[in-house]
């Protein structure tokens, strides 16, 4: 269960997300479903998920100048999944610190 979840997402909107519609965020493998991302998420904080929302982010080009040359790349796509949690439910990612 640990390989589906790679590690939580932490920003402004996610913040916010989690304070008024007790929703989390989780970058997660690609090739997990939404019944997978539930379970590993119920069975690692010991909550009750209601709802899982995924998104595909695509990958982004890169471009970078030197002395010597220009540098191309690609950003690697990744996965998010939005975890609404059970009323009461709550995950402190922050406990930690």
């Amino acid at each position: 269960m640990s390989n589906i979840l790679i590690r939580p997402l932490i920003s402004e909107k996610t913040n916010n997300m989690s304070q008024k519609l007790n929703r989390v965020g989780f970058v997660v493998d690609r090739k997990a479903n939404k019944l997978q991302i539930k379970k590993a998420v119920e069975e690692m904080y010991g909550v009750t998920v209601t709802a899982v929302n995924t998104a595909i982010i695509p990958g982004k080009q890169k471009t970078r100048y030197t002395r010597r040359q220009i540098l191309r790349g690609i950003k690697p796509a990744y996965k998010k999944a939005y975890v609404t949690l059970a009323k009461g439910d709550t995950i402190d990612f922050y406990s930690g610190i």
